[in-house]
């Protein structure tokens, strides 16, 4: 029931406002503005002036949205819902109303151009509501998956004259030649709506097909450049979208809902004298304001709920018909400017879309239609359209069908019929007026007489009236004069008594004060006095103490003069110390080149020898070599000239002799590769030797460069210490004069600490070269034991390679021998000839061996007098290297002797400055204390403290008044008071009391007063 009640009861209009920003010529003009826009409370708010006072006027609406609203903002919040119940099968309208130049196009189609899109096909941020709520219509549709199709239409109402803007170029184009162009009929559906015929009807299948032809359309349609718009809209749009998407039912029926979405665009009002019209612009717009203030009353009657409704007294409102109190969701977009010369049109407009809130529609969902009965339908309209072209082709009757024809005759026959009926009833009603008029007359007459009485009645109350507000308004006003003096009184009373208070609080603050300074007075008297008594005290004192610091400077200066000598004499004794080492690290030197110069002759020996080695065994290899290749020659010249003789036994001998030849060839390999690895092993002990001796020479740099660095790290230290000493005395010295009691003790023992740290450095110093030395000559004593290991083990290789090769050279020649017996066994034949050969070969063998045996021997008899050699020459080094390790040895004990008895000089020295340093430290202790017991008696017996009597004032902050609170207790004058109490108690808000007169008996008609 309540959704019935609700359904009946209808749902209101949504009306919107926008307020453009400034224009640029309004900047530059500074036009004031008198339009704020509230967005969250949704009101718009609008100042002027009547008549010199400033009035604000605010309207209420569903959404506001102020100057720096955007296109996006108005959609997502007032146009999706709206899109939504469109696809949901509703009817909705959307309009965007208001003055021209207020931005109403710009809101509906904005900047829907494709070139301007973003680079995913987005819109750009100008698109206004008509491209925005297609974009969003075919993404619902596509991500919904459902079968759909989408229609839209595009006309334009100009000067009452409706135009497709939809309609093909060729016929636009021959229709703006022809002036007489036939307008497209506006007719009724039948069902309550209207039907523009013959408009064209676009099916679309994505939303750039509809920005194409929302293009085309936008480029049709009539704008003209005034004085308030650039690009003024001389017409009204219509743009709708109807959708047909088919769903079925859980039967398995299939069924079609219907929804349209309705986009107008209505051109501007407009004051003809400020937009510049003239001509066909002035006939435009007159005919804009024409239906624009039929559209007002329309509003006007729904709002009001008047019987007649005018819709049919502009085609504007016949188009809006269903919008305005209909079946369809209808929501407004009021545009206004903020401008001030925009003012009147803008309270217009405002007022006008204040009352369409009040409008109330009864929407409806559209029937969902079955598939069939829509085909069905279909199927009718293109026979009745196939019908009517066959008609206009073939040019029978009146270019309609004859069913078509007989059907209107007849419908204007029932017409005619019901007009002569109406025309009866007229004069019925017309000769029923009449009788009612003479009645009419009479009444009046008898009113008229009554009228007169009664305004002879009311002139007499009239006049009784004045008298008494007359005598009701001076007692009034003589009250509220009493008032007024009440309250001067009053408040100048208040005064005086707040005066008199701070006047006697001001006193007893002075007789305080008075007091305090007389107290004060008195403790500065006795201040002064004790200060002279304290200072003839300390002028005393300080002539004492001025006398006694003489002596102790005195005395301080006698014991700077003896630590000057002190160190006069520290310092002979430090120049004969470096004087004596320098000499030592003299002949250290010396020792170390001479030692060097020794060392480079004993390599030189010992490279002779080796080089004396290495040419013996280079010429033996070569003797060994010469002979071989001779014995060979000798063999083969003598094996070819008995060839011719032994051809038949060299043959039956081949096998044995080819044996007999590997043999020899094996036999003369091993003994090459023995020679060599024999070389091998005498150029790595000659490459030992090599580096033996470099690593002597390396050795020896290192001891001379041990030396320097020792001999300039001793100097080092000792500058260091020389300097050091010399610092810290200076600064003793100052701290000493400074604070002679704290100090003198600590000198001591810092001088004592330093000396004996930096004759310990020179200790640990001299210790560790001796200890470096020592490393060195272990070091060259190892490696001298490492090379004579070495010569040693080449010893025995190189004998037992010999024996190795003497042993092989036996076992050779017993091979050889078996080999003979075995071919003088075979070739018993030629038993004389081989015994020749036999012999002969044996005899150049023999020669062969023992001449290889000889060489051997020479060549070890030599390797053993190289390894005499190099022996006596590495004792003859030993030798020289402990000789000179003892110099060195003994040179150092004598440096570290000398150093020692410096030291003890130093030390002795150290220890006669010391006693000094004790002398002078009781003498000047016992000054210090005698100084400090002349100023403890000073300043505890003789200096007097001031000793407060508790009689001296405390310290406190008087709180004196100030001139503005002293301002602030006197009265106000009395042109103040009586405006303050005007001000709480104003005149016309002023009840006079009833004054109750006391009954006093009186006669009648005595006067009271």
């Amino acid at each position: 029931m309540s959704g019935r009640h609700e359904k009946e009861k209808g749902v209101n209009v949504q009306v919107l406002l926008r307020c453009r920003p400034f224009s640029e010529e309004e900047l530059r003009n500074n036009a004031p503005q008198v339009v704020t826009c509230n967005d969250y409370q949704r009101e718009v708010a609008v100042s002027q002036s009547i008549a010199g006072k400033h009035i604000d006027r605010v309207f209420t609406f569903d959404k506001v949205f102020g100057p720096s609203a955007q296109q996006k903002d108005l959609y997502e919040q007032a146009v999706i819902p709206i899109v939504n119940e469109v696809l949901e099968g509703f009817n909705c309208t959307i309009f965007a109303y208001g003055q021209t130049g207020t931005g109403k196009t710009y809101t509906m189609e904005g900047e829907c151009k494709r070139s301007k899109s973003g680079p995913n096909g987005e819109l750009p941020p100008e698109a206004g509501v008509i491209p925005r709520a297609v974009q969003q219509i075919f993404d619902t549709l596509e991500s919904q998956n459902a079968e759909y199709s989408v229609k839209v239409t595009f006309l334009e109402l100009y000067n009452e004259e409706i135009t497709d803007l939809l309609a093909p170029e060729e016929i636009s184009r021959s229709a703006l030649d022809d002036k007489q162009k036939k307008q497209l009929p506006l007719m009724e559906d039948g069902k309550g709506g209207v039907l523009v015929r013959g408009l064209e009807e676009e099916i679309v299948t994505s939303a750039s097909e509809i920005f194409t032809l929302l293009e085309r359309g936008s480029a049709k349609r009539r704008t003209a450049e005034t004085l308030l718009n650039k690009q003024s809209s001389r017409s009204h749009s219509l743009f709708s979208i109807t959708i047909h998407i088919k769903e079925a039912t859980p039967e398995g029926e299939e069924l079609i809902k219907c929804g349209k979405l309705n986009l107008v665009d209505l051109a501007g009002s407009e004051n003809i004298s400020r937009s510049g019209a003239r001509e066909g612009r002035a006939r435009e717009a007159g005919e804009i304001n024409k239906s624009l203030l039929t559209l007002g009353r329309v509003i006007n009657a729904l709002v009001e709920h008047l019987g007649h409704i005018p819709y049919r007294d502009s085609k504007l409102t016949r188009l809006l018909r269903d919008s305005l109190g209909g079946r369809t969701k209808t929501c407004i977009i009021a545009t206004v400017s903020p401008a001030v010369h925009c003012l009147e049109e803008t309270l217009s407009t405002l007022d006008y879309a204040h009352r369409a809130k009040n409008i109330k529609n009864k929407p409806e969902v559209n029937q969902k239609m079955m598939k069939s009965t829509l085909i069905k339908d279909l199927y009718g309209e293109i026979e009745r359209l196939k019908a009517e072209c066959y008609a206009a082709r073939e040019k029978n009757g009146v270019y309609i069908p004859k069913e078509r024809y007989y059907q209107e005759e007849s419908e204007r026959k029932a017409m005619a019929d019901q007009i002569e009926q109406m025309g009866v009833l007229l004069e019925n009603h017309q000769k029923q007026f009449e009788e009612l008029q003479e009645k009419y007359d009479s009444q009046v007459r008898q009113c008229s007489d009554l009228s007169s009485k009664l305004d002879a009645t009311q002139k007499n109350l009239n006049h009784t009236s004045r008298l008494l507000a007359s005598t009701e308004e001076e007692l009034k006003r003589v009250q509220y004069a009493l008032k007024e003096r009440d309250f001067i009184i009053s408040e100048q009373r208040k005064a005086e008594n707040a005066l008199t208070h701070q006047a006697c609080v001001l006193r007893s603050d002075l007789e305080k004060s008075l007091q305090d300074n007389a107290s004060l007075f008195y403790k500065i008297d006795r201040e002064d006095k004790l200060n002279a008594s304290n200072r003839s005290v300390v002028n005393s004192f300080q002539a004492e103490l001025a006398q006694q610091i003489s002596s102790l400077c005195n005395t301080v200066a006698t014991s700077m003069s003896q630590q000057n000598e002190h160190l006069q004499c520290i310092e002979t004794l430090c120049h004969s110390f470096l004087d004596t080492h320098q000499k030592a690290v003299l002949d250290l030197k010396k020792k170390v080149m001479a030692s060097k110069a020794l060392y480079i002759s004993h390599i030189e020996a010992v490279q002779n020898v080796v080089r004396l080695h290495k040419s013996s065994s280079n010429a033996s290899l070569e003797e060994i070599s010469s002979l071989t290749s001779s014995n060979v020659q000798s063999i083969e010249e003598f094996l070819d000239g008995e060839a011719v003789e032994a051809n038949s036994i060299f043959d039956e001998l081949q096998g044995t002799l080819s044996t007999q030849q590997g043999e020899l060839a094996l036999f003369a390999r091993d003994l090459r590769q023995r020679f060599h690895v024999s070389m091998e092993k005498t150029r790595g002990i000659s490459e030992f030797t090599h580096g033996f001796l470099h690593n002597l020479l390396e050795e020896s740099r290192k001891l001379e460069n041990h030396a320097t660095i020792a001999e300039e790290t001793q100097m080092k230290s000792i500058a260091e210490f020389q300097k050091a000493y010399e610092e810290q005395s200076k600064s003793d010295a100052e701290k000493l004069i400074a604070d002679m009691t704290n100090l003198v003790s600590k000198h001591i023992r810092r001088q004592k600490e330093l000396v004996d740290a930096r004759l310990v450095d020179l200790r640990e110093t001299a210790i560790g070269n001796k200890v470096s030395l020592d490393g060195h000559v272990s070091s060259m004593e190892g490696i001298t034991t490492e090379a004579k290991r070495k010569w040693e083990e080449f010893s025995m290789e190189a004998e037992n390679d010999a024996k190795d090769s003497a042993v092989f050279a036996a076992a050779k020649h017993c091979r050889m021998e078996l080999l003979l017996q075995q071919c003088v066994s075979t070739a018993e034949t030629a038993s004389k000839h081989w015994k020749r050969t036999h012999d002969s070969v044996n005899e150049m063998g023999g020669t062969h061996v023992s001449a290889m045996l000889s060489l051997v021997k020479n060549a070890s008899d030599s390797n053993q007098q190289h390894d005499s050699e190099v022996c006596s020459a590495r004792d003859a080094v030993e030798e020289d290297v402990g000789k000179s390790s003892e110099n060195m040895l003994h040179h150092l004990d004598g440096v570290s002797d000398q150093e020692r008895g410096c030291i003890s000089e130093v030390l002795g020295t150290v220890k006669a400055h010391a006693d000094t340093l004790k002398i002078l430290d009781e003498d000047h202790s016992g000054q210090a204390a005698s100084i400090e017991q002349k100023a403890l008696n000073t300043f505890q017996q003789r200096y007097m403290d001031y000793e407060p009597t508790g009689n001296t004032p405390t310290r406190s902050e008087p709180e004196i008044p100030s001139k503005g609170s002293i301002e602030s207790l006197r009265a106000m004058p009395m042109e103040a008071l009586l405006d303050e109490f005007r001000e709480n108690h104003s005149y016309d808000s002023f009840e006079v009391k009833e004054t109750r007169l006391p009954h006093l008996p009186r006669s009648p008609l005595t006067q009271i007063n």
